[in-house]
């Protein structure tokens, strides 16, 4: 009995499925949908209402069928739409009020027979598809298609949008299946002028990016709007991928070219490494005026172009002699020496005005705790980098009859002391050619091969970065490369290749290449010849060199590959690839053949090098792979890791072009500290210098701040000298008082006290007038010549016990191919100086900005030669002159606005 009552008890409890229950149900649901539709209408407005229930009554026309009827109804809701969506802030009240007849209206698209009514009704579809459509079906292009032809325009600026998107998608599907797709490219056709003439450039590039059509862009370019559309070509080619980068910098470069800016085109034809390209952008420029300025340009980036014969040769005497001389940073030095007058700070600095040793917190040995040779080098470093370029200084050239200056000197220090010492002599006398050499010169004939070689190299770096028209650096050190003493030799091999850093000389070449080949020669000579004919090659895939190298990485034996000098001949190969990505391939091949000790390191270096500045995420995924790596070493097996020293400073390499890239740098090397292998872990300030050249970021400095007070002594050694090159130049008190605790705190420790003291020098650098910073005209270029100064030292400390803190403390002079003065100067017409007030702060990303965005924000106002730090930007603050470069950086050339009126207040 229980049991039948809970049988009837369930049966109560469960609905029928198909009885009397449920047709209730539908009624009450429909009443409930009612009553929440009439309690919406009870809110809106009396017009909003009428226009409501009218649009209702022409979908009930529409519906109903009659072609006569529909027509004036498809006509109607077209109207209402097309005026609704012209300029739309939220959803237009129109596409509101038919959401929930979208699925009438394509019922009735699809009784509706072929004619101008299906049309019309697939039109009004597609663009009711906008807001009502599923992601993914693309039924809004799919109505496009089969609509009428009307503008697309017509409908507004968020339907061109939508559009755009479907046809990107719908592109790449159809390409998968091979199938036709000239229906869609005839709409890219109509969207392109549209979206070029209503402000929307970067979606017109986008869209013919999506559909492999760049080259159409061209022609709906015009002065208005090629600025933008450039600047945004330009920001993308970070973003893409290898040979789709290279089209989108050809396309801005064409436009510019049509458009007569030539600056910018030189600027793109140097960001493309192609030398012939800047050679036809000089030849298409007429103006003399603007010529010089392409020619200031060319000479920062340190490429030289005949101009008297080939593509870039220019009619009459005085400007090719004018143009040379621009060209060869002949006028360096003079600007340089201009804008220290104009700041006051031409009164040489000793080094102990730069230790301040007297805020040092009694922590300072009192004692002769130090050796005196190793100050002394630590003082040879600070006098060098404070007064670079100046010509003067306190211990070198300040000589008289009670301090017989840079002899006596010279002399109180010992071997490789004596070298540096000397060398100092060139970088204090940076870029004055005529006024360095004779104090250089007396040094050649000298009976010490230390001081000999020192000479030599200051030779290289006086020249550094500037051509003389009598080339007297090549007549001076040629004969030296074949000297038996391996000093001298070596002085005279680095003094070329940073005398002819990035000229690509074919002297230079024919001289060092026999060199490599020749096992006689010891393979500290071998290295150092490779990685000068890096730096003169530098990006060049010079065959003959990258040959004579892999030659030499094949038949020297092991324990020769073992030495610290043939990492440098592996950077020397490297850097002949520097950024020029898939054209090291059949090099990287041929580094996988070589002995196992030295294969694994070789393709890091290549890989690295190749890829600098791409922001390339798969190769920064492969490195971290790479630093991931256990193995179990001990002090003879360390060379099966050597190659993750590189692997982290090729992180840095990779991703130093871009802010976000950079930024993801960071994070990843805050693990590899915390987690990597010993081998990674003393790369990692390495790699922190790397992304902040010059640039002294509050992250970066506490890093490197806790890095140098680290356990492991090579960790801090290169922490210590990667603080002095994020500060490079920049006189950063925060910084100079983090260098000075430091020297209290290794002051008995000879090694790290003199990089302590080298980095106080660094950071103080020419008075700060000076940067290293390889990336220059607003972040746009990078110095191949200066990144590969920075990368010699880099890789010098790899190793550091052997080269900076050994046998070669003078390789810190290779920094020399990177020193710049960091400066805007404004000349006249005539190239003399001329004052004018420009607003100089922080640079802002105006990239894909609406309007006129503001390019600067937090500035000050100065008069020019004013200096520049590292992601500032400048811009005349008076528009009296016009400006021939649109980026106000090291030397801009002004000419009177004929248009400017002057007015009294």
């Amino acid at each position: 009995m229980a049991k039948e009552t809970d049988d009837v008890a369930m049966q109560d409890a469960v609905p029928p499925s198909n009885g009397a229950a449920a047709p209730d149900e539908k009624a009450k649901a429909k009443k409930k949908l009612k009553k929440g539709e009439e309690d919406k209408d009870a809110d809106l407005s009396e017009e909003d209402l009428e226009l409501k229930k009218n649009l209702e009554l022409m979908v009930q026309r529409i519906r109903e069928g009659d072609p006569a009827l529909q027509a004036a109804a498809l006509k109607s809701i077209a109207e209402e739409i097309r005026s609704a969506t012209a300029s739309m802030t939220s959803v237009p009240k129109p596409l509101k009020f038919l959401r929930s007849h979208y699925g009438p209206l394509k019922e009735a698209y699809e009784r509706t027979p072929a004619g101008d009514n299906r049309r019309g009704l697939a039109d009004v579809l597609s663009v009711l598809a906008i807001t009502t459509g599923k992601e993914g079906e693309r039924e809004s292009l799919r109505f496009r298609l089969e609509g009428s032809k009307v503008e697309v325009g017509l409908w507004g600026h968020e339907y061109v949008r939508n559009i755009a998107g479907e046809i990107g998608q719908e592109y790449a599907a159809r390409c998968e299946a091979e199938k036709p797709v000239d229906d869609l490219l005839e709409l890219v056709v109509q969207i392109v002028p549209y979206h070029m003439s209503h402000n929307a450039e970067p979606e017109a590039v986008d869209l013919l990016l999506e559909v492999e059509r760049l080259d159409w862009l061209g022609q709906h370019v015009d002065k208005a709007n090629a600025a933008r559309t450039c600047l945004y070509l330009v920001s993308c080619c970070a973003y893409l991928p290898e040979a789709d980068d290279m089209a989108v910098l050809r396309t801005a470069y064409a436009i510019y070219l049509a458009q007569a800016n030539f600056p910018d085109a030189m600027r793109l034809a140097l960001k493309m490494n192609d030398k012939e390209l800047a050679a036809e952008t000089m030849a298409a420029c007429k103006d003399p005026l603007v010529k010089k300025q392409l020619g200031y340009l060319l000479g920062r980036q340190g490429v030289v172009l005949d101009y008297e014969e080939g593509t870039a040769a220019v009619e009459g005497e005085e400007l090719q002699a004018e143009l040379r001389e621009i060209n060869a940073n002949s006028r360096l030095s003079e600007q340089y020496l201009s804008l220290a007058r104009d700041l006051d700070v031409m009164e040489p600095k000793a080094p102990d005005e730069v230790y301040k040793m007297h805020l040092v917190e009694g922590r300072a040995a009192s004692g002769p705790a130090v050796d005196s040779a190793r100050q002394n080098l630590a003082s040879t470093f600070v006098n060098a980098f404070v007064n670079a370029g100046f010509g003067t200084d306190k211990l070198m050239t300040g000589g008289n009859e009670e301090d017989p200056g840079a002899v006596h000197w010279i002399f109180k220090n010992k071997d490789q002391g004596k070298t540096a010492a000397a060398a100092s002599l060139g970088l204090i006398a940076l870029w004055d050619v005529e006024g360095g050499l004779p104090q250089i010169d007396k040094f050649l004939y000298s009976k010490d091969p230390h001081v000999v070689a020192g000479a030599l190299l200051a030779v290289g770096v006086l020249n550094c970065g500037v051509q003389h028209e009598n080339d007297p650096a090549y007549a001076l050190l040629y004969e030296f490369v074949e000297k038996p003493d391996t000093t001298i030799r070596i002085g005279a091999i680095m003094g070329l290749g940073l005398a002819y850093a990035g000229t690509r000389k074919e002297e230079i070449g024919e001289l060092l290449t026999p060199l490599l080949t020749d096992n006689d020669v010891s393979m500290e000579v071998a290295g150092f010849a490779a990685l000068s004919l890096g730096l003169v090659f530098v990006g060049d895939c010079h065959a003959a060199s990258a040959e004579a190298m892999l030659q030499a990485l094949m038949l020297r034996g092991e324990s020769e590959l073992g030495e610290p000098w043939a990492r440098l001949l592996v950077l020397g190969l490297a850097l002949l690839y520097l950024g020029r990505q898939d054209a090291v391939e059949a090099t990287l091949e041929v580094s996988r053949t070589l002995t196992e000790r030295i294969s694994a390191y070789a393709g890091v270096v290549l890989e690295t090098v190749a890829y600098a500045g791409t922001g390339d995420v798969l190769k920064v995924q492969r490195l971290l792979a790479l630093c991931g790596e256990h193995v179990e070493v001990d002090e003879a097996s360390a060379w099966k890791v050597a190659h993750q020293g590189p692997a982290v400073l090729g992180i840095a390499l990779v991703a130093m072009a871009e802010d976000l890239g950079a930024t993801m740098a960071h994070r990843a090397l805050e693990h590899l500290l915390q987690y990597g292998e010993p081998a990674a872990r003393r790369a990692v300030p390495l790699a922190v210098a790397m992304l902040n050249v010059s640039n002294p970021g509050m992250a970066a400095m506490d890093a490197l701040s806790r890095m140098s007070h680290d356990t492991d002594a090579e960790v801090a050694q290169n922490a210590v000298l990667a603080l002095g090159i994020i500060g490079a130049g920049t006189n950063n008190a925060r910084l100079a008082g983090m260098l000075r605790g430091l020297s209290g705190y290794y002051a008995k420790e000879p090694t790290l006290l003199l990089l302590v003291r080298a980095a106080q020098g660094l950071v103080h650098m020419g008075k700060g007038l000076l940067g290293l910073a390889p990336y220059h005209t607003d972040g746009q270029l990078a110095s191949g010549v200066a990144v590969a100064g920075i990368l010699a030292v880099l890789h010098c400390c790899l190793d550091l016990k052997a080269t900076i803190g050994g046998r070669h403390p003078a390789a810190l002079f290779y920094l020399a191919a990177a020193m710049r003065p960091r400066m805007l100067m404004t000349v006249d017409e005539a190239g003399a100086l001329l004052p004018v007030p420009v607003r100089v702060g922080q640079a802002v990303d105006v990239v894909a900005q609406a309007g006129r965005p503001k390019a600067i924000t937090g500035f000050q106002t100065h008069t020019t030669p004013v200096l520049l730090s590292v992601g500032e930007r400048a811009e005349l603050a008076s528009q009296k002159y016009l400006p021939l470069s649109s980026v106000l950086e090291g030397t801009v050339i002004l000419r009177l606005n004929p248009d400017y009126v002057e007015t009294h207040e």
